[in-house]
């Protein structure tokens, strides 16, 4: 997108990009106040197809080199930075907006100003985050280890877990988080699910995404703020993940649909309770799709720390398989020569049934064909 360039579409507003994507539609334009945008929710902006991106917080704030605006320059998405916090009151959702260049305006004129970033400036900026990365690492640390010390007492002990219906006693559980790449590894894993049968655990829209796999979970974990109705509603059972202090934004959305629930208080997030619940209850391996399990994801998801996830991973880690980014180590794409040698192996008995049919000429010129189309010849 050029600096004279105009791009009109229908403005979509939210404050929470979690929240807006469902509501995303071909050709829209997103309007985001989302500082340092991370990589999953990019992709969201990219798979709803909108026209164009304004954030109203800085995209890369340099803190780390988050891939979120990356993600959309690669896609041709234009990305609108720093448009600052009037924009999202001055642009009212479902309006008409236009972008000139690194302007936004409405029918009733300019509203907001910010910085267009294309490819080669985000790379920049990503370069100036890696330098400043390592003094993230250790406030990153020195932030952990003062929470581990305070929480420990919570992980130490088991929770106080009411019945649940659920049976994980000696079972395999999978538990799939929508992180980084949780599409991909959950197409990595289907094979297991295939044969092992396990017990499927969906943490808040990770049940969505063994739905969109054609799994139906089992059993939903979570604060419920970004997992669909429909998933809600899929005859799993559900447990709301609530705050120490009892507070339960999840409950009362729950209890507003008329759909039936367990609420568990416990500190951590909603794929550390996840976790614990599959231990305490006997699981005899748990496999983990898309969790948080490294600095760059916990800073992702806003957390500057994750005491939690590693005193959980510490108490869990002897039964707990993390298959983040199994589906890149092993792509399992055949080579030429196994194509070759299937399609010999198949032609031979056709070879043979032709000869002895009287027509060998004419079974020699498909064998021929099959073989230069195999080898794209």
């Amino acid at each position: 997108m050029s600096h004279n360039a105009r791009i009109g579409g229908l403005a979509r507003v939210d404050k929470k990009t979690k929240n807006l994507i469902p509501r995303l539609h071909p050709g829209d334009i997103a309007i985001i106040d989302h500082a340092d945008l991370d990589e999953v929710a990019a992709l969201g902006l990219v798979e709803a197809k909108v026209k164009a991106v304004v954030n109203a917080a800085a995209s890369i704030s340099g803190r780390y080199p988050n891939q979120g605006p990356l993600l959309l320059a690669e896609r041709g998405i234009p990305l609108i930075d720093q448009a600052g916090e009037q924009v999202m009151e001055a642009v009212k959702d479902g309006e008409e907006v236009f972008l000139i260049g690194p302007e936004i305006h409405t029918a009733g004129g300019l509203v907001a100003s910010g910085r267009l970033l294309d490819k080669e400036s985000i790379t920049a900026l990503l370069e100036q985050a890696r330098a400043n990365l390592m003094s993230e690492v250790e406030k990153f640390i020195d932030n952990t280890l003062t929470y581990a010390q305070a929480e420990k007492k919570y992980f130490i002990a088991d929770l106080d877990l009411p019945p649940l219906r659920v049976n994980m006693r000696g079972r395999q559980v999978l538990v799939v988080v929508r992180g980084k790449s949780y599409r991909e590894d959950l197409r990595a894993v289907d094979p297991y699910i295939q044969e092992m049968h396990p017990l499927l655990v969906g943490v808040d829209g990770g049940a969505d995404a063994l739905l969109d796999a054609g799994y139906k979970p089992d059993l939903i974990i979570g604060d419920m703020d970004s997992v669909s109705e429909r998933a809600l509603k899929c005859g799993a059972e559900l447990v709301v993940h609530a705050y120490l202090d009892g507070r339960s934004p999840g409950y009362e959305r729950l209890q507003a649909l008329g759909l039936p629930c367990t609420v568990i208080a416990a500190p951590g997030t909603s794929e550390d309770l996840a976790l614990l619940v599959a231990y305490q209850m006997g699981a005899e391996l748990i496999v983990a799709v898309g969790t948080h399990s490294n600095m760059i994801d916990f800073l992702e998801k806003g957390r500057p720390g994750m005491a939690s996830t590693f005193l959980v991973r510490l108490k869990t880690g002897s039964i707990v398989v993390d298959a983040k980014g199994v589906s890149k180590l092993y792509q399992g794409r055949p080579k030429h020569r196994y194509w070759l040698q299937v399609v010999i192996a198949a032609l031979v008995p056709i070879f043979l049934v032709g000869m002895l049919s009287g027509y060998p000429r004419q079974w020699l010129r498909l064998i021929a064909l099959s073989l230069r189309m195999a080898l794209g010849w």
